[in-house]
């Protein structure tokens, strides 16, 4: 896809700000205009050519169920012929039973091949589904970092969990019905022309007309189907941004201004689903009324015609069912088409993300790092975030030698965490070099630059699971032993020991940690990974000033031998560092040690002095 593809638009990226109260519920949003269902559902058949298989089956067992149908009219007729000689004289009960139990085998053995059509198409679908999450998931893993700063979660959570399933109801009850369908329709026209073609004319000149008006809704309903799926989004994406941060929407006396944005949202998503149903519900009625009034003409005609002698009661009865069972599939189109429309919007969501730009495939290179000494270069390192006229970082040059311990400080938006986050190769530099033990981190595949490092970050994550599962995460054979020394010496282990369930305890909405006990987990968790290098962002920037001295230990400890990167603001935590970097609007304005600097008496003597002065 070309970077101009790929570019949102305003209106998007003024829904997706993460503002807290208000930023997704704009007034007046325009509806979304449908794009070539065609093309979308060719793409979904494309999709789901793995199981052509069971869908040939399905559609092959409703076609024979149709036709078995079809055949039921024809020896009802028979039936009301032998009630009606029998008049006379005497009826022939022997026959009628013969042909009352061939139509209870007939219809029998339709309802057994409709069942096994729903069958093998739930199967599909729910096949289809699981593939489709899976590859949503894995494109999650493919995308560019800086795409998450343009879509919310939620709205990505939607395209996973109510884009699927919408495409999952659809090939379900909607594409599953089509082949009896159409057999149906096309096999009862074939039937009624056969026994009477006056009254064909009559029941297909009322049907078109319906067919026509239910052509017109469908085209009214499509744009409408498409909002509620992106106001359904929306929805998903300010309640996960609410909920994420209900404690700072609480403090700040938000929750009106929260309440005020969600209900406009509400209401546009209110509005697209009324609007999108209810044209999409008028077919429906409309089909059964024109279905009635075909009734009433066939019936006003066929007596007619039997009033006249040129046809026999046994035909009004048999075209009474063929035009039943003719209406009956086009009140099945205006289901399916309400249902289909839904789908291409949900699938179209699907398809949007799955063709989101990707990072570089990098399976052909060949190039590893293997007993990492730790020696770091950053050369002339220049870089800009997406949709930024200026640099964030300009000519960044610097170096590490092994098992140093570089420290990196400067006011907030320097770009300190943006030079680890271009070591991480979580964004990718656009001009520059950046290397480790003098082979280019661009020469080297994501997972290998990424294995190097062990990282402890200022924003604490954890999943729900156990105490040891949070720390052992992504890593195989870890003793228990290994964990308890790990912390015990983030000095976690006694806390630890007090739960109910010590390190099994699962951390979830029940068990409630402090923002320093989550930091020493994550502290253990780096341990752990026992990497060559460590990468420090405000590490200990959620723990007191106690707990700090004992951390600070364990992370001594950590850093021994191991080439490290540390930021921080607390100036006091890196006065050993063997060099220290300010930086300032992506420039570094001074380097060397803590001495050294305070020495000099500039920017980094100022920024030390002042938060003495302020704790004074």
């Amino acid at each position: 896809m070309s970077q101009k593809e790929y570019k949102i638009d305003d209106d998007t990226r003024v829904r997706n700000q993460p503002q807290m109260g208000g930023g997704r519920g704009g007034i007046g949003r325009p509806v979304e205009k449908p794009k070539n269902f065609k093309k979308t559902w060719g793409r979904l058949l494309a999709y789901s050519r793995t199981e052509r298989v069971p869908m040939i089956a399905s559609f092959l067992g409703a076609s024979a169920g149709a036709v078995l149908s079809l055949i039921g009219p024809m020896r009802l007729a028979k039936v009301v012929d032998v009630i009606e000689k029998g008049m006379a004289d005497s009826i022939d009960f022997g026959a009628i039973g013969v042909l009352v139990n061939g139509l209870i085998a007939i219809y029998g053995v339709s309802a057994l091949l409709n069942y096994f059509q729903n069958f093998f198409m739930t199967g599909v679908a729910q096949t289809i589904s699981k593939r489709m999450r899976r590859h949503v998931v894995e494109k999650i893993n493919r995308v560019p970092i800086n795409y998450f700063n343009k879509v919310s979660y939620g709205d990505i959570l939607s395209r996973v969990t109510n884009d699927v399933d919408g495409v999952s109801q659809a090939l379900n009850q909607g594409v599953a019905s089509i082949g009896s369908s159409v057999t149906l329709f096309f096999g009862s026209l074939a039937m009624m022309m056969i026994t009477n073609i006056w009254m064909a004319l009559v029941a297909v000149g009322v049907t078109l007309i319906g067919f026509f008006f239910m052509t017109l809704t469908i085209r009214a309903s499509r744009q409408y189907f498409v909002s509620q799926q992106r106001d359904l989004g929306d929805m998903n994406g300010h309640v996960e941004e609410i909920y994420a941060g209900h404690n700072i929407v609480r403090a700040y006396n938000g929750e009106k201004n929260a309440r005020l944005a969600f209900d406009r949202i509400n209401d546009r998503l209110k509005t697209s689903a009324f609007k999108s149903q209810a044209l999409s519900s008028m077919m429906m009625p409309m089909m059964f009324f024109m279905g009635n009034l075909g009734f009433v003409a066939v019936s006003i005609m066929g007596g007619v015609l039997a009033f006249r002698g040129r046809i026999p009661f046994s035909t009004i009865v048999a075209f009474m069912m063929y035009i039943r069972l003719f209406s009956h599939p086009l009140q099945d189109f205006a289901q399916v088409a309400t249902r289909l429309q839904s789908a291409a919007a949900a699938s179209e969501r699907v398809f949007e993300f799955l063709e989101e730009e990707e990072v570089e495939d990098e399976r052909g290179k060949t190039k590893r790092l293997k007993d990492v000494k730790g020696q770091l270069e950053f050369r002339n390192v220049r870089f800009r975030y997406e949709g930024m006229d200026e640099d964030v970082i300009h000519d960044f040059t610097a170096w590490a030698k092994p098992g140093q311990k570089i420290a990196i400080v400067g006011p907030t938006g320097a770009g300190k965490t943006t030079m680890v986050n271009l070591l991480m190769r979580f964004y990718e530099i656009e001009h520059g070099l950046i290397t480790i033990d003098g082979i280019n981190i661009q020469d080297l595949t994501r997972e290998n630059v990424r294995e190097q490092f062990c990282m402890v970050l200022q924003d604490t994550w954890l999943f729900e699971g156990t105490i040891r599962e949070n720390i052992v995460y992504s890593k195989d054979h870890v003793s228990d032993e290994d964990v308890i020394r790990a912390c015990e010496a983030v000095g976690l282990h006694h806390f630890i020991e007090t739960l109910p369930h010590g390190y099994d305890t699962l951390l979830g909405d029940e068990t409630n940690l402090s923002a320093g006990q989550k930091q020493q987990i994550t502290i253990a968790r780096a341990m752990i990974e026992n990497a060559p290098m460590l990468i420090l962002d405000e590490a200990t920037s959620s723990i007191d000033t106690r707990t700090e001295l004992n951390i600070q230990r364990a992370l001594d400890q950590l850093m021994g031998g191991r080439t490290s990167i540390i930021i921080a603001h607390r100036l006091s935590t890196i006065k050993n560092a063997d060099v220290i970097l300010v930086m300032q609007e992506g420039h570094i304005i001074e380097r060397g040690s803590h001495d050294e600097l305070m020495a000099l008496n500039g920017f980094y003597a100022g920024l030390y002095n002042s938060q003495f002065e302020t704790a004074a």
